[in-house]
């Protein structure tokens, strides 16, 4: 076969894969395209909680306040599928079961909140569900969530689908990366978030 032969395989294997592949019964899938986004974002900082850029900090056990958090809020969505990703490394970790991503509904309240406890387990906040684990000091970690309006919302731990919860069919949600002390959580706690990335379609 002559390299023009095997050049012309090549770009129609890639052509198929972005297409998606005609299935036998003669179905063909196409995967949507992704439109990048750049939300704006408030800083949230109560109790002990300080933000500097990506790094997010919570420098005690807890506070009188009753809360401390060191979070981005990220601006309001009422339609579409979103998708969410980012890594984060745990730089110091003294505490337990604090929530370093949220989806939030804002009729119901808390959605989906990613929590990490002492020892690498990472689980769901709202029912206590594992995760995953491994997310231990010092070690970066993935994150993608992808939010289908009315359907579920999917969790993805460095690249593999983790956890399903389903999804009101409506209303208003928004994100928020960083460190939040949950109910029975303590600090402190110093997480430094990166790549972080939106889209919807």
């Amino acid at each position: 076969m002559s390299v023009k032969e095997r050049v012309a395989i090549a770009c129609m294997m890639i052509f198929g894969l972005l297409l998606g592949a005609a299935s036998p019964a003669g179905a063909t899938v196409i995967t949507p395209l992704w439109t990048s986004y750049s939300p704006s974002y408030t800083v949230q900082q109560e109790g002990c909680g300080t933000v500097s850029s990506l790094t997010f900090k919570l420098s005690c056990t807890s506070s009188s306040s009753g809360y401390d958090r060191a979070e981005r809020r990220y601006v309001t969505y009422t339609s579409g599928q979103r998708r969410f990703q980012g890594s984060f490394k745990i730089s110091s970790m003294g505490g337990s079961r604090i929530s370093l991503k949220q989806t939030f509904h804002e009729v119901v309240g808390p959605f989906f909140l990613l929590a990490v406890e002492n020892g690498g387990r990472l689980y769901s906040v709202e029912g206590g569900a594992t995760v995953a684990t491994g997310a231990t000091v010092g070690t970066t970690v993935a994150v993608q969530t992808i939010h289908t309006m009315g359907s579920q919302l999917q969790c993805y731990i460095n690249g593999s689908l983790k956890y399903t919860v389903s999804a009101p069919s409506s209303g208003s949600y928004y994100d928020k990366v960083g460190a939040y002390r949950t109910a029975s959580g303590t600090g402190p706690i110093t997480v430094v978030w990166s790549g972080l990335a939106f889209a919807y379609q």
